[in-house]
């Protein structure tokens, strides 16, 4: 499954593929976990990781008490203490850059980004890593009423960029990423950053975006 071929677009999710937040994901989680009392685990991250503000919500409730509104505001406030640090610095993962760059050389192809992050945070995290204008769409959890796992957000990539579903390819790090490319009706290249991630219903697995470099 080369990138180039019969696939007219590339659409990157953002968290974990594209720019190395997961990291600072993780800081946030821990700082709001220790705020209200309590420690965030490996099985909580690995629980919640790619998962929407409704599904992240409902954890939160049920690990940290209360009800599905308190869920919300936590995931809010996690929010919050990302975004304090997406605005200081955010590194790319290893061969994103030049993989943008170089498919942005293809005058057949367009790229896209479908992240399930709210917009504030992924302009923030896009300016930081000086990513802001290399894409021909940007579509995030504010553009749709339900974000991944649901296809909504890589149908909207597609519509706005002018293509069809299986003329496009998704690059994606974690299940729920994948599950929305493949309803979507996308082809899917899994590439997580944690072994224990699990994107086996992706079409194809690689360890590192370096590995495209060569196809694209």
């Amino acid at each position: 499954m080369p990138l180039s071929g019969r696939y007219r677009a590339v659409v990157f999710d953002m968290d974990g593929l594209l720019l190395d937040t997961e990291t600072l994901w993780h800081e946030s989680e821990v700082e709001l976990f220790a705020r209200h009392g309590d420690e965030f685990t490996w099985d909580d991250k690995l629980a919640v990781i790619g998962t929407n503000r409704a599904i992240t919500g409902a954890y939160f409730a049920k690990r940290l008490g209360g009800s599905q509104e308190r869920g919300l505001e936590l995931v809010d406030e996690m929010i919050e203490l990302m975004h304090d640090r997406v605005q200081r610095a955010v590194d790319a993962r290893p061969g994103a850059v030049e993989l943008v760059e170089r498919l942005r050389e293809l005058d057949d192809v367009r790229l896209g980004l479908a992240s399930n992050s709210p917009r504030r945070l992924v302009d923030s995290a896009l300016a930081s890593a000086g990513l802001t204008e290399v894409f021909d769409a940007i579509v995030t959890s504010d553009d749709v009423e339900h974000a991944k796992p649901d296809p909504d957000i890589y149908l909207l990539a597609c519509e706005r960029l002018g293509v069809s579903p299986d003329e496009t390819i998704a690059l994606e790090d974690s299940a729920s990423g994948v599950a929305a490319a493949k309803a979507a009706g996308l082809a899917c290249i899994g590439v997580p950053q944690y072994a224990e991630t699990d994107v086996s219903a992706a079409d194809r697995i690689i360890g590192s975006l370096e590995e495209l470099l060569v196809e694209a």
